[in-house]
C-alpha cells in the first residue's frame, strides 16, 4: 500500500490540475477568460474547453437569457396637465455584448438593473411629460410604450444590454386626481342619462302623435267608406223603393202607411187626436170610401 501511496498523490495532483485547466460553458451562459486580469476571450457557444489554471488564466460566467426588470413601486409621473400618475412597468432584456457589460457593471447585476432602472425612468417621465391623462391611459399608450422602448434601447446599447420589450403593466391616478376624475365621470354619466331620458321622452312623444295620427287617418278613412257605402245603400234603396212605388204606387202608400201605424200605434195606451178625415186614417175607410171607424 505504501507503494502505491505516491502514485496515488500524483494521480490526485494531476486530476486537481486538469480540472483547474477545463471549464463547461452552458447554454445560458456566456463566458469571459481572463488571462492576468484581462479579457482574453468571450465564449457563447456551449462546450467543454480549456484554459491556463489561476492564476494565469481564470473564467467568469454571464447570463445571457432574457431577464425582467419589475419596478419595485409604482413610478409617480406628471402629465403635460400638471397631472400626477402612478405607472407600474416591466422590462425584459438581455446580455448581447459579455465583454462590454463586464467592463461596465463587472459581475454586479444589481448595478445593471439600477442603471437600467434610471434609464427607464428618464425616458418614461420624457415620454408622459408632453401627453395628457387621456392619451397616456387610451388612446396613445402603445405609442407611448413604443417611444420608451427607443429611447431606453439606444441609451442601454453602449453597456451592452439589448432591452428587448418595455411594457406599461399598470396606470393609476393618484388619490387627489381618482376622487376628481370619478366626480367628472359621474357628472358626465349623469348627463348622458339625462339626455337619453330627453332622447327617450321625445321619442315617446313623437310615437305617441304618430299613432294618434294614424288612428285619426284610419277613423276618418272608415268613416268616410262607412258614408260612402251608406249613401250607396240608400242610393239603393231609394232606387229600389222608386222602382216599387212605379209598378204599384197604391200598394206602396199602403205599405208606407202601416209603417206610420206601426210606429204611432207602438204602446198599449197610443193616444191621437187627429181629425176622421184626415189623410193618416185614408186606409181605415171602406172600399166605397167611407169611413170605418172613428179614431179617438
Amino acid at each position: 500500500m505504501q507503494r502505491f501511496f505516491p502514485a496515488l498523490v500524483g494521480l490526485v495532483i494531476v486530476l486537481a490540475v486538469l480540472s483547474s485547466c477545463m471549464f463547461i460553458v452552458r447554454e445560458r451562459d456566456s463566458a469571459l477568460l481572463f488571462a492576468l486580469g484581462e479579457v482574453r476571450e468571450t465564449i457563447s457557444s456551449p462546450g467543454l474547453y480549456f484554459k491556463y489554471p489561476p492564476p494565469f488564466e481564470n473564467v467568469v460566467y454571464l447570463d445571457r437569457r432574457l431577464q425582467t426588470i419589475q419596478s419595485p413601486d409604482p413610478e409617480r409621473i406628471q402629465t403635460a396637465e400638471k397631472k400626477n400618475l402612478l405607472i407600474d412597468y416591466y422590462v425584459k432584456w438581455r446580455i448581447t455584448d459579455p465583454r462590454l457589460y463586464y467592463v461596465t457593471f463587472g459581475s454586479n447585476s444589481n448595478a445593471a438593473i439600477e442603471r437600467l432602472q434610471a434609464q427607464i425612468r428618464d425616458a418614461l417621465n420624457a415620454a408622459v411629460n408632453v401627453r395628457t391623462v387621456r392619451q397616456v391611459v387610451s388612446s396613445e399608450r402603445d405609442t407611448l410604450t413604443d417611444e420608451i422602448l427607443s429611447a431606453v434601447s439606444k441609451r442601454a446599447a453602449p453597456l451592452g444590454v439589448d432591452v428587448v420589450d418595455v411594457r406599461l403593466r399598470r396606470i393609476d391616478f393618484t388619490t387627489e386626481i381618482s376622487e376628481s376624475v370619478y366626480r367628472r365621470m359621474e357628472a358626465e354619466r349623469k348627463q348622458e342619462a339625462n339626455r337619453l331620458r330627453a332622447s327617450g321622452a321625445a321619442d315617446s312623444e313623437r310615437i305617441r302623435a304618430e299613432a294618434d295620427r294614424r288612428q285619426q287617418e284610419i277613423l276618418a278613412r272608415a268613416y268616410a267608406e262607412s258614408q260612402a257605402r251608406r249613401g250607396a245603400g240608400d242610393g239603393q234603396a231609394a232606387a229600389i223603393y222608386a222602382e216599387s212605388y212605379g209598378k204599384d204606387p197604391e200598394f206602396y202608400s199602403f205599405y208606407k202607411s202601416l209603417d206610420a201605424y206601426r210606429s204611432a200605434f207602438s204602446g198599449h195606451d197610443s193616444t191621437l187626436v187627429l181629425s176622421p178625415d184626415s189623410e193618416f186614417f185614408r186606409f181605415w175607410s171602406n172600399a166605397a170610401g167611407g169611413q170605418s171607424g172613428k179614431a179617438r
